[in-house]
């Protein structure tokens, strides 16, 4: 049946219209229906990185969502969170979502958003990551992205990762203060910490996820969803994806604007930082790089040192839909 376009209808496209337009992008009206659900939930997890789902706000109520809610989430916590219903997107390391497939959590993964944000820093004397053997890595958590990624790129050198590392964590204390007071030898740093260690002179970068090959031929953070929310509302989930994909073009076009937002907003404190972060990561890519190739390697890594079960053959077939990213690709061609 067609449309008919009301005055009020009308009214309404233009409203939105012209707030889209702030942010200098058209509103989408590619699909035919509107979102299934007009409420989603996104995880709040203060990393830097994960600007584009923090700033997608105006762009997921020009998508037709009226109820935006951001909870606050740990990063070890994030898989579970969508698993259990309690966030339907968040942004996470590829690697970090591969053990929550293999365990049948109901999670899909999305999209690639971004290529590398990690920076490996350690003390004097230690180079490379094969040096860590028989040091000290601290991590916010066993099983958060920084150890499961730091676990793979350990193996992929050849160390044995439960074993030539001493995993260090404290809840009571942040890790990169550890690496701040001495007391551990390494940490893997996500930003905006990168930027905080460089401030205040503390130790070398080893390793950066973004230009050290084979990492850097790959995606860091990729969106997961929660299975039920995607299967039930197709719509909302092609329409979430949009917002923040072309969110992800706003970090790598307009990090001035993006950096503002993210401190006006509260997710971060420090425009400099934020700045910087959004200068160095990557987030011009998702276009050219492959969704599927980099769970395949991940997969690989992490079945090869036993963190996982499944071969990357079924970790692929039962963990992705990738059929909205095809669609945007072909829709939002740069």
């Amino acid at each position: 049946m067609p449309t008919i376009q009301t005055r009020r209808r009308f009214l309404t496209t233009l409203s939105v219209a012209s707030a889209a337009s702030s942010l200098r992008l058209w509103p989408s009206f590619a699909a035919a229906c509107p979102p299934e659900t007009t409420v989603v939930r996104i995880a709040n997890r203060h990393s830097l990185c994960n600007a584009p789902q923090l700033v997608a706000e105006e762009l997921l109520r020009a998508e037709g969502f009226t109820e935006i809610r951001y909870i606050d989430t740990a990063a070890a916590a994030t898989g579970g969170a969508i698993a259990e219903s309690k966030v339907d997107f968040s942004m996470a390391h590829a690697s970090y979502w591969i053990p929550a497939i293999d365990a049948g959590e109901p999670v899909l993964l999305l999209a690639g958003v971004h290529v590398g944000c990690f920076e490996l820093f350690a003390r004097e004397g230690i180079h490379g990551v094969a040096d860590l053997k028989g040091k000290s890595v601290g991590v916010y958590a066993l099983g958060d992205s920084n150890h499961v990624f730091l676990a793979a790129t350990a193996a992929h050198i050849g160390l044995d990762p439960a074993n030539d590392i001493r995993w260090v964590t404290n809840p009571k204390v942040n890790p990169m203060e550890l690496f701040a007071d001495g007391e551990i030898d390494a940490f893997l740093a996500a930003p905006p910490e990168p930027q905080q260690l460089r401030a205040r002179s503390i130790g070398h970068v080893i390793f950066n996820s973004s230009t050290d090959r084979p990492w850097s031929q790959y995606f860091c953070c990729m969106l997961g969803g929660n299975k039920e929310f995607v299967q039930k509302y197709p719509v909302a989930t092609k329409r979430v994806l949009r917002a923040i994909l072309k969110a992800t073009d706003l970090c790598a076009s307009e990090p001035a604007g993006i950096a503002r937002k993210l401190v006006d907003r509260g997710f971060t404190d420090r425009y400099d930082y934020a700045l910087q972060a959004l200068g160095e990561v990557p987030y011009d890519r998702w276009r050219e790089y492959d969704a599927e190739d980099t769970i395949r390697f991940y997969s690989l890594r992490l079945h090869e040192i036993g963190m996982i079960k499944s071969n990357p053959q079924k970790i692929i077939a039962e963990g992705n839909d990738w059929r909205f990213l095809n669609e945007l690709k072909r829709e939002l061609k740069a």
